[in-house]
């Protein structure tokens, strides 16, 4: 198969619609990571996304009989705008099944491209499904994202032009994010077929990790739920080609945070003053974690850049997140005595390290907690040592760094202890966003128990994300549980986090 997709990769046809991007330098990152990164401006392409060669590559390989039928996929975003893209180019017509919560900016591009657009569902999954019963109904060729020969020997055209632009020999590792598996099996086959000693790695985030978690077990794995917000390789389960290829010539899988990929689009920001979408940041998060896994120097590495279509309105919470992952700020919970001089003394142990947020309430005449952010050299060890002084001098405090509760919602709500509250159990909830989704969201809680706290924040994605405190007394305990699994919505129990006993716990 190696040899057939090297040919098939070679005959590819892409070049109607797709450009060869430019692999570009990388000089800062470079030079903090002490590698040579080069980055492969997949977020160049006209539909700023390397879709565009797979979907293409297959319909153009279609007959004129069956292209005249017509084309029909399901997509979130940048597989849709290639197929309605390549469909346009060609000259037939194509429907595009979107889950409803798709973002705006990507449901008009693929109307701007001729395609005609279907809402469906909340998810990926409800689209597919929703896309076959139509293509079987009209009659229409379905044109898979991922798993189909056309669409990997379409992707493999990345690597066939990173071998001409650099010698393979002075390559020594390709990074590329991971989906459903099209863009690393394409990568991968044709690369190893030419160059074996390259490593091939692929990049998922850590909550959306279907290669990972498959390539382990030996088989292909459905997880139960993905998250969501590097939407474009949000895939419960990878394809059987693309997982038969993974098998044969990935060399391993870096598991990456939202955080480090955060950190990511800021480093690819600070080289090229381009924005990629998140997706489009994990191999370059896969190189810096690869880099402080080996401590390795002076290789090269090439970073698939594989999209940029970003919504405006996530770069808040991009921001916001990028100094956590790159380790430049820490998030501090500190018990302060309630008394004068207290605030100059904690003061002084910071130094003249730059404080990034202070966040503080009266609780009684005993002690008040603190919630503070600071800005550090990227060195756990000062991190480590810092939380020592201060702890040495008599104040009580934790490291929130890593604590996600924390770092989505609590740093933005506090605002003291209640008293006398009873029975309270704190969730944190994920629900598809849409207009009406947070009043839907509360009817479905219902109003059989009492909602005592409740913090919801737009952070620009599908998915809207409340932190809920909710009065339950232990006689209903289960009915409650039962009635939660029944809501259909993702949910972690937060009752016993430490940055909800310090800040907001009764």
């Amino acid at each position: 198969m190696t040899e057939n997709y090297l040919e098939k990769t070679l005959k590819a046809k892409v070049y109607d619609v797709a450009i060869e991007t430019p692999l570009d330098a990388a000089p800062r990152l470079s030079r903090r990571v002490g590698n040579r990164v080069l980055l492969k401006r997949e977020d160049l392409q006209p539909v700023f996304s390397f879709k565009i060669r797979g979907a293409y590559n297959k319909i153009a390989q279609l007959s004129d009989t069956s292209a005249q039928r017509g084309v029909i996929c399901a997509s979130a975003g940048n597989h849709a705008q290639g197929v309605a893209l390549a469909a346009r180019t060609r000259g037939i017509p194509a429907v595009i099944v979107m889950p409803v919560t798709t973002p705006d900016i990507k449901v008009s591009a693929v109307a701007d491209f001729g395609g005609e657009v279907v809402l469906f569902g909340d998810d990926y999954d409800s689209a597919y499904e929703h896309a076959v019963v139509l293509a079987r109904e009209r009659n229409l060729v379905f044109v898979h994202p991922f798993d189909d020969p056309d669409v990997i020997a379409g992707q493999g055209t990345i690597a066939m032009e990173i071998l001409r632009q650099l010698h393979g020999d002075a390559i020594d590792a390709i990074f590329v994010p991971i989906g459903g598996g099209g863009l690393i099996a394409g990568i991968a086959a044709y690369a190893k077929a030419l160059y074996p000693r390259i490593k091939i790695i692929g990049v998922e985030p850590e909550d959306a990790a279907s290669m990972y978690e498959s390539l382990r077990a030996g088989k292909r794995i459905t997880l139960d739920r993905v998250g969501i917000f590097a939407d474009g390789v949000a895939v419960k389960r990878v394809g059987e080609e693309t997982f038969r290829l993974a098998r044969l010539y990935v060399d391993e899988v870096l598991l990456v945070t939202t955080d480090q990929i955060c950190a990511a689009i800021q480093d690819i920001f600070e080289d090229t003053r381009s924005i990629v979408e998140p997706s489009g940041a994990l191999a370059v998060a896969g190189i810096k974690k690869y880099v402080a896994r080996e401590s390795c120097s002076d290789r090269t590495f090439v970073a698939i850049n594989c999209g940029a279509n970003m919504n405006f309105d996530r770069l808040r919470y991009i921001a916001e997140r990028a100094d956590l992952g790159a380790q430049r700020e820490m998030l501090l919970a500190v018990e302060m005595p309630e008394a004068p001089g207290s605030f100059l003394r904690f003061c002084e142990l910071l130094g003249r390290r730059s404080v990034t947020e202070f966040s503080y309430r009266f609780g009684d005449d005993q002690a008040a907690q603190v919630f503070v952010g600071l800005a550090l050299t990227p060195d756990k060890a000062e991190r480590e040592s810092l939380v020592r002084a201060i702890a040495r001098a008599g104040f009580e405090v934790r490291d929130m760094t890593d604590n996600e509760m924390a770092k989505l919602h609590v740093r933005y709500m506090v605002g003291g202890q209640p008293r006398g509250l009873a029975n309270e159990r704190l969730y944190r909830f994920e629900f598809p966003e849409r207009p009406g989704a947070l009043l839907k969201f509360l009817q479905a809680i219902g109003s059989e128990w009492n909602i005592s706290l409740f913090h919801y924040r737009n952070h620009g994605s599908d998915y809207g994300r409340v932190l809920a405190g909710i009065q339950v007394p232990p006689e209903t305990r289960d009915e409650f549980l039962l009635h939660l699994n029944e809501l259909h919505y993702a949910y972690t129990d937060e009752t016993e986090n430490q940055a909800y006993k310090i800040f907001l716990g009764g």
